[in-house]
């Protein structure tokens, strides 16, 4: 190991790995590579290996750094216990990074349907391979953790814990059922900024009559439709979210202010594209999302835009936001992929690794009924069902989140 020592506090060393594209086909011969970064405190070397596996899908893993206030906030808390694997999932960061279509529709979206949470567990167990280690803990963050969970269904042996913030995927339902779900709970929590913030509401009212003039604009030139401005709604799904966005209705529409604001907190922008074009994907355990989320739109939705969206993608967005556009052809072609399933029940049940889950009980992206009845799955599962954090808790605790779930794994708390 080559540890560099660059970064005040840690120390860091690259992995790169040539993999196939296809685990499962042998006669595939396309590869692609692989990126992670192995992370460790400057007397952690011989620590056990941590695998962090970022949301999204479709973003990198986070660039680490213990300067004031610190970044990801869970990193010192883990670097106690743990040296760490923070992998860029393919096709993100430095993993053979997909940033523009490449060839026509068809292949680009063929190559796509490659990028799911069953290859990802296929590229972690070559760079667990490449390291040598039998066994390592897996900390998986919202979709990371999606991931972690198609680990436990296929490679359970590898694992000696696991670690869920806020990603226990709802097993055997359709994704009609979880995106249901997550507009009841955005609904819920529209209405409770509302009381919050009443002249919110107003003011939301006047800028979706805006945008339906077409009057709404970002920097670039983008025109916000009503159903691009409403998904600011994916704001409340995050500690200090609705400060944002109610300091972001304060500035009249037309400012430089409100636009630049705007562009940089709307979601599935154009630095990740594929968090909007492979989405729902990482719902569909075994099923053809067809757009799912804007099929299962509410009628009280669609008769009134001050109810916000979160992580719901429109189709409509491939059309309007110009750096999403170029992608339109591929994303119809994967909203009609049939994806097999993720995740193996019977084998859930029977993975003897020792697990826990911070369940948030408000959560707007993974829903808390679904969680809870996957958490029930694993045998060695402790779920903790909390009000205390929104969907960032892991990072917005400052660790405390973590903390709470190794100790839980080492038996030090009952929850």
């Amino acid at each position: 190991m080559t540890w560099n020592r660059n970064i005040p506090g840690l120390l860091t060393d690259d992995i790169r790995l040539r993999v196939p594209l296809d685990h499962n086909n042998p006669e595939d011969l396309r590869t692609i590579e692989i990126y992670a970064r192995l992370v460790a405190a400057p007397d952690g070397t011989d620590k056990p290996y941590l695998v962090f596996l970022q949301g999204g899908p479709g973003c990198e893993s986070p660039r680490p750094t213990l300067s004031d206030p610190g970044f990801p906030g869970w990193l010192a808390r883990a670097l106690q216990d743990y040296q760490l694997v923070l992998l860029d999932q393919r096709g993100t960061g430095l993993s053979s990074p997909v940033s523009e279509p490449m060839g026509d529709p068809a292949s680009q979206a063929e190559y796509l349907t490659h990028l799911r949470a069953d290859e990802i567990v296929e590229d972690c167990e070559d760079i667990r391979r490449h390291l040598g280690v039998q066994r390592w803990a897996v900390l998986g963050q919202s979709f990371g953790g999606f991931t972690l969970l198609r680990y436990l269904s296929t490679y359970p042996e590898s694992l000696s814990a696991g670690y869920f913030t806020g990603g226990l995927s709802a097993v055997g339902r359709s994704a009609d059922e979880v995106y249901t779900a997550c507009y009841d709970q955005l609904r819920a929590k529209s209405l409770e900024y509302y009381k919050r913030f009443p002249e919110d509401r107003v003011r939301l009212a006047e800028l979706m009559a805006l945008a339906e003039k077409g009057e709404i604009t970002i920097p670039n030139g983008d025109i916000v439709t009503p159903s691009r401005l409403r998904s600011l709604g994916h704001l409340l799904g995050a500690s200090g979210g609705a400060e944002k966005l109610h300091y972001l209705l304060e500035y009249p529409h037309t400012s430089r202010s409100f636009r630049h604001d705007l562009a940089g907190l709307l979601p599935f922008g154009g630095r990740n594209p594929l968090y909007a074009v492979i989405h729902e994907s990482s719902y569909a355990d075994g099923v053809v999302t067809d757009w799912s989320a804007a099929r299962m739109l509410p009628e009280d939705f669609q008769q009134d835009p001050t109810l916000l969206t979160g992580e719901h993608v429109m189709p409509e967005w491939f059309d309007t936001d110009q750096e999403l556009r170029p992608w339109k052809e591929v994303a119809n072609l994967i909203a009609n992929h049939p994806w097999p399933k993720l995740y193996d029940a019977d084998a859930l049940r029977a993975a003897e690794v020792p697990c826990a889950a911070a369940v948030y009980h408000d959560d707007a992206y993974v829903p808390r009924q679904f969680s809870v009845e996957t958490a029930a799955l694993l045998p060695q599962m402790h779920a903790w069902v909390t009000t205390e954090y929104e969907h960032n808790g892991s990072n917005a605790s400052g660790g405390a989140v973590l903390d709470r779930l190794i100790k839980l794994v080492k038996g030090e708390l009952v929850r």
